[in-house]
């Protein structure tokens, strides 16, 4: 099978990653709820995470500020449910943002143009006296394009709000600098290569959102109120330590094979691929596929199928493994005026020969004889 879903998941993890799953299976206990060596372990390794991903992220400060979460939506959750006041973000948005958002009255959308783009622009213009957060995502889970948000963040500063940064498809991909970020929300399982079920939010030093849920730390068990203390506040309950370890074995991996080596073989074979495909009769490519900075996403449509439709023919006749629909991202299909995509990914473990069968492919069912 050829894996080119690696916006929905990283199926192909470094061993590194599995083994370090296995292992902690077979040794820890539940951190903070012992004394024993099982569970100092596990204490331990959470926090070796909690430095790495402070590290990876440039987050300045007290590591304690990682705070773990099941996934990206969890975190985005925490962090936009602390916002006072009215929010901006934009049609490019996951519904892990949108939806969050959609349950308050005093918010933004900022529209995008006819590739997905967004301009910093109408995000500055869209900044309201009462506006509390700018919410947004790093990269489109959808196009592939990348905001600027070293330069959203000075602008959030300048203005005195708040600045949520969806990291989910950018996250081991791209360099990030925590600096002007309120919240930086990742989920695990994507380019950190982590497994399933893992993921988080660091916190800028600006920004403390109060807990969506209480209740066991481990500490302070007469307290009627859960520990205020980071990460605790924000962490009720047994964490997900084997899966916490897997994610830091792919941080680690990134961390030695360096994230630019990483993104630039991705993106090497994501732009190979758009790159073929661009003239081909009868196919669509969406996105902004010249911009400078992309993540290795490539969304099309084949004139005569609906997505679905050319996404189970490209995995029944060729073993290609891809996504179609809507890809939780309703608003950016409306402004591409598309119901649904099919979505190629590109992982910098996939191969030219992959992508070059994956090309021939579209080729063949645009042109009938993959039918």
């Amino acid at each position: 099978m050829i894996y080119l879903d690696n916006a929905a998941t990283t199926l192909k993890k470094p061993l590194c990653v599995k083994e370090a799953v296995l292992q902690a299976m077979d040794t820890f206990g539940n951190a903070s709820r012992g004394a024993h060596t099982p569970a100092l372990d596990a204490l331990r390794m959470m926090m070796e995470a909690r430095i790495a991903l402070a590290s990876l992220f440039r987050l300045s400060g007290d590591p304690m500020r990682v705070v773990f979460t099941p996934n990206a939506t969890a975190a985005l959750n925490i962090a936009i449910t602390g916002i006072k006041g009215h929010i901006v973000t934009t049609a490019a948005e996951h519904n892990s943002v949108l939806r969050p958002i959609y349950r308050r009255e005093n918010y933004t959308i900022v529209p995008c143009d006819n590739l997905g783009c967004i301009s910093i622009e109408a995000i500055s213009s869209a900044i309201r006296p009462d506006t509390g957060a700018v919410v947004l995502a790093h990269a489109s889970n959808v196009t592939g394009n990348v905001l600027d948000i070293q330069s959203i963040g000075e602008l959030c500063a300048a203005r005195g709000v708040h600045f949520i940064v969806d990291a989910a498809q950018s996250a081991g991909l791209l360099p990030i600098n925590m600096k002007n970020i309120s919240a930086l929300c990742f989920t695990g399982h994507k380019s950190l290569f982590g497994p399933q079920g893992t993921g988080g939010l660091c916190l800028g030093a600006d920004y403390r959102p109060l807990p969506l849920y209480v209740g066991g730390s481990g500490h302070h068990s007469f307290d009627h109120k859960h520990p205020q203390e980071l990460p605790d506040a924000l962490e009720a309950g047994t964490q997900n330590a084997h899966g916490i370890a897997g994610l830091l074995a792919g941080v680690q991996y990134i961390q030695s094979t360096g994230l630019s080596a990483i993104h630039n073989q991705a993106d090497t074979l994501g732009r190979l691929f758009a790159h073929s495909l661009a003239d081909t009769p009868g196919v669509t490519l969406y996105g902004d596929l010249a911009a400078p900075l992309r993540t290795p996403i490539v969304s099309l449509n084949i004139e005569g199928y609906d997505s679905a439709q050319a996404a189970s023919l490209l995995f029944e006749k060729y073993n290609i493994a891809v996504r179609a629909g809507a890809h939780c991202a309703p608003l950016m299909h409306d402004s591409l005026s598309v119901s649904g995509s099919v979505r190629f990914s590109f992982s910098h473990l996939n191969t030219r020969e992959e992508t070059q069968f994956a090309v021939e492919a579209v080729r063949a069912l645009a042109s009938g004889i993959g039918m």
